[in-house]
């Protein structure tokens, strides 16, 4: 059976034909699902039809006793299950709260079955603007403009506020929208469950990366699993740690790696630590300081100095690791995450960073710069994986997943802290 293409998985065509899948999966029945959701049995039977068609495999065998469910069937079933959990969540907390009025259920429920119309919610919750929402969608803005009005109108009122500054979700449209980001990515593991049984292993992966998890072992990890798998996709995602949680919550990102944060940050998240990793002081090879045996910390506070946003774990260690000592921290001359600037302004300058010595393997092992002497306080941090808990990952994530964990295992140790 040959196995649909990524972009014939579309939530506006598979979304569609989900509900007609489910009751016939639940029933076994073609007739008894037309009773089940009064539909009739030929729309039914072209649902399914199509529906097989989209995903490219046979979900059922068609026997004398009924519609039997075949492998790819209950694969599809999994997260056709999740997919209509999310939905009756998601009905049940608006009707609930009263956020909608007195909208009736089955309004919400056909909207979070209509993958074309929660990508119009996605997309413009997103770009703010209807003629950006549109052209993305491959829309003329008109259509765009209809389509928002015919669900606002559904619903009773509006969806988004009309600002300046463009177009606001409103707090009604955000609940729409996180569902539907759960629900699209419950599809697109639904393709990986798919190529997973039929021996291929395809799919998409997205990695949310910290800037540690950026270096050696991400990528290492990355290129043994497309060894195994050449036709899995990985997607990379750098960005700060909280727009990272806020897409690994809602199901845009599969899994984060890093440093790990603090029980507090990681509500509804599972985390895994996987090796201590620790802050050092680094300079160009040739600075001043480079060749001392050892350097007082209180001897660098009048240096120029390249340091993490003041919010970053690593800034933190560094800012704690001055106190620890009776120190008042350094003021930073330059902030940033960016490894590229900190190579640069390293390089041609005398000025130092305090960052993991293993973000900058390469250019200290090559001779470019040195790890400076220093006895510092406690600044020790836990690096691993953050996950969303609940999530149902496919074979394929699972795959870079481990990879992680076999790089991490065996990780080398790179030099030695300097210890206060």
């Amino acid at each position: 059976m040959n196995i649909a293409h990524a972009d014939a998985i579309t939530p506006e065509l598979t979304l569609t034909h989900l509900r007609a899948f489910l009751s016939v999966a639940t029933t076994g029945s073609i007739t008894k699902s037309s009773d089940d959701i009064f539909k009739a049995s030929s729309a039914i039977t072209r649902s399914i039809r199509e529906l097989e068609r989209a995903l490219g495999v046979v979900l059922f065998e068609r026997k004398p006793r009924g519609m039997l469910l075949s492998a790819y069937g209950e694969a599809v079933l999994r997260r056709a299950a999740r997919i209509n959990d999310q939905a009756e969540q998601t009905v049940e907390e608006l009707c609930r709260s009263r956020a909608l009025g007195a909208i009736s259920r089955n309004v919400l429920a056909n909207l979070m079955f209509s993958g074309r119309k929660l990508q119009m919610l996605e997309q413009l919750a997103e770009l703010r603007h209807l003629s950006a929402a549109a052209d993305k969608l491959g829309m003329s803005q008109a259509g765009a403009s209809m389509a928002l009005s015919r669900i606002e109108g559904a619903i009773g009122q509006p969806l988004f506020h009309r600002m300046p500054q463009g177009m606001v979700a409103s707090d009604k449209a955000d609940k729409l929208v996180a569902a539907a980001k759960r629900i699209f990515a419950e599809l697109r593991h639904m393709e990986a469950d798919i190529s997973g049984l039929a021996g291929t292993q395809a799919g998409t992966v997205i990695i949310g990366a910290l800037p540690l998890g950026r270096t050696y072992i991400l990528p290492t990890a990355i290129a043994h699993t497309l060894k195994r798998f050449p036709k899995i996709r990985v997607k990379m995602v750098e960005a700060p740690y909280e727009v990272l949680v806020s897409g690994l919550r809602t199901g845009d990102i599969d899994l984060i790696f890093g440093a790990l944060r603090s029980e507090a940050l990681c509500r509804g998240l599972l985390t895994e630590s996987l090796f201590e990793d620790r802050i050092g002081i680094v300079a160009r090879a040739g600075h001043p300081l480079a060749d001392r045996p050892m350097i007082a910390l209180e001897s660098l506070l009048n240096e120029q100095w390249i340091l993490p946003r003041p919010d970053a774990p690593g800034r933190r260690l560094i800012d704690d690791s001055f106190a620890e000592l009776g120190l008042t921290p350094p003021e930073a001359s330059v902030e940033t995450g960016d490894l590229a600037i900190v190579r640069q302004l390293l390089g041609s300058s005398d000025m130092l960073t305090a960052m993991s010595p293993r973000q900058l393997q390469v250019e200290i092992e090559s001779g470019v710069l040195v790890e400076l002497q220093v006895p510092l306080g406690q600044t020790t941090r836990q690096i691993g994986l953050t996950l969303r808990d609940g999530a149902l990952l496919p074979p394929i994530a699972q795959a870079i997943l481990d990879g992680i964990r076999l790089h991490a295992v065996g990780l080398p140790a790179f030099g030695r802290p300097a210890h206060g």
